[in-house]
């Protein structure tokens, strides 16, 4: 069983700022920011990929009830973020979605997507329109 499933369950501890019947929030005991808040479907999925459609619902529902509690703490603004599968950067192989607040008083800079690359729009179009 992968450790979120085990905070799911309430086999480990930890910090649930939000909990309904499918989802659950929780702090990152790694945070970037102040309030730095996991969420994720009790349920075991991979990725968010794999997840039902009522379930990605319910998880989207959940981070904006999130975003609206960390406020709370004084939150401008917040990156809002999913990492599926290890290439793109997932760590936990259960599905997540970060909720980074982000304060004007911060050290750290905004999550940034780096230097934009070269690439042929109307080919890409071709291929993802249909």
């Amino acid at each position: 069983m992968c450790i979120f499933c085990k905070i799911a369950n309430k086999e480990i501890e930890s910090f649930v700022v939000y909990e309904d019947e499918k989802v659950m929030a929780f702090l990152d005991i790694r945070p970037l920011s102040k309030g730095h808040t996991l969420v994720i479907p009790k349920e075991h999925y991979e990725n968010v990929l794999e997840m039902p459609s009522d379930i990605a619902k319910d998880l989207t529902n959940a981070v904006k009830i999130v975003c609206e509690k960390l406020k709370k703490l004084g939150a401008e603004g917040f990156n809002i973020i999913t990492n599926v599968n290890k290439v793109a950067g997932q760590e936990i192989m259960h599905a997540h979605i970060h909720v980074i607040p982000r304060y004007s008083e911060e050290e750290s800079k905004p999550i940034s997507f780096g230097k934009p690359i070269e690439c042929d729009l109307e080919e890409v179009h071709k291929v993802l329109k249909d």
